[in-house]
């Protein structure tokens, strides 16, 4: 066998696939610039080592399973004179997750708290962390579905496995007392061990109106409040500002 072809086979039997789809290039490249056969190995290794870490945080973002992914350059912090943009972009950084500390996002609809949250988790995936997104309505659903299969504690046990999940949409449908009962569950085995970030257009007070049980409710805030970082949404919707704009 010729020597490029066996090259070729050890390359993907050490699953090398950058340095199988590069090496003849960048050989030329070291020849022309008189590189030395170390120069040429650490260019192969590194960029075997950046495609990796892409593919890593592609499958991240992907395990994550976002609605549409939203980044914070986008987001326009000056219709929102209430949200710290400077605490924000510290949050960015993702100390918050490795201090398993909640991040609270509180106001109306269309103010903008589901892209912050989504952008946060973004970040935190290319930080190479384990993400989840879940809208309220839908992990109430998985838990549900999840005790009626007897594999509740196995549905608990992966979440832990994770460093960050954000619950979008608290506070838009009320629970069912099952559903309050096991989102409390959820939450409070997370304390303290995975970051949480909450979406709800409802103020602490009303929360009861979705649990339903005052005791229940209060146990859960006193949990969610603790170490909590409290973001303020307060503005006008944007998507009733756009709607403005092009009327």
């Amino acid at each position: 066998m010729e020597p490029t072809m066996l090259l070729d086979t050890y390359l993907r039997q050490l699953r090398l696939p950058t340095f199988l789809h590069n090496y003849q290039k960048f050989a030329e490249d070291a020849a022309r610039s008189n590189q030395d056969y170390v120069r040429f190995l650490l260019a192969l290794a590194e960029q075997e080592a950046a495609q990796r870490k892409c593919n890593r945080i592609e499958r991240r973002i992907k395990a994550a399973r976002f609605p549409v992914l939203k980044e914070l350059a986008d987001f326009d912090f000056s219709a929102i004179p209430s949200l710290n943009k400077a605490q924000v972009l510290d949050l960015a950084r993702g100390e918050y997750i490795s201090h398993h500390e909640p991040i609270l996002m509180i106001g109306n609809p269309g103010v903008g708290k589901t892209h912050v949250a989504t952008a946060l988790a973004l970040e935190a995936c290319r930080q190479g962390r384990k993400v989840r997104f879940y809208t309220a309505a839908r992990l109430v659903n998985e838990l549900i579905q999840a005790q009626d299969e007897h594999r509740l504690h196995q549905f608990i046990a992966t979440a832990l496995k994770l460093n960050l999940v954000v619950l979008d949409e608290l506070g838009f449908i009320p629970f069912s007392p099952t559903g309050s009962q096991l989102i409390f569950t959820f939450c409070s085995e997370l304390y303290e061990r995975v970051a949480l970030i909450v979406t709800t257009n409802l103020k602490f007070a009303d929360w009861t109106q979705v649990f339903g049980d005052e005791r229940l409710t209060a146990a859960l805030l006193d949990r969610l409040t603790h170490r909590a970082h409290i973001l303020e949404f307060i503005g006008e919707s944007f998507r009733f500002r756009q709607r403005m704009q092009r009327e």
